[in-house]
């Protein structure tokens, strides 16, 4: 089974990604989740990155801001692209199934 559940803060405002000839569009951010341990006293986190493909992108990018703490469920996606002459990379996704908020915009946190 490939479900992820993932809470932190939005790193920066989410990028809307329009695609030519079809109606649905994305929206892409960075997403700081804190680890559970610390490191000579300090905090760590991870910072993933998070696809969700909607129909309510326009309506949600104002709400998607720098600092905002949410949810989102997904599943971990892989894709690999091999060049010439080169090794073969990885890139890997969270691809968003619903996001939630967890805080109000008023109180948004950086």
């Amino acid at each position: 089974m490939n479900n992820v559940l993932l809470i932190g803060r939005l790193t920066r405002d989410a990028e809307l990604l329009e695609f030519n000839n079809v109606e649905r569009s994305a929206l892409k951010f960075t997403l700081a989740v804190e680890r559970n341990y610390k490191k000579d006293g300090e905090s760590k986190a991870d910072f993933i990155p998070v696809v969700y493909f909607t129909d309510a992108a326009f309506k949600l990018i104002d709400y998607l801001t720098k600092g905002r703490l949410i949810s989102v469920s997904g599943r971990i996606t892989v894709r690999s692209v091999e060049r010439e002459g080169e090794p073969k990379k990885y890139y890997i996704n969270i691809e968003a199934n619903s996001i939630n908020f967890l805080d109000s915009k008023k109180s948004k946190a950086i």
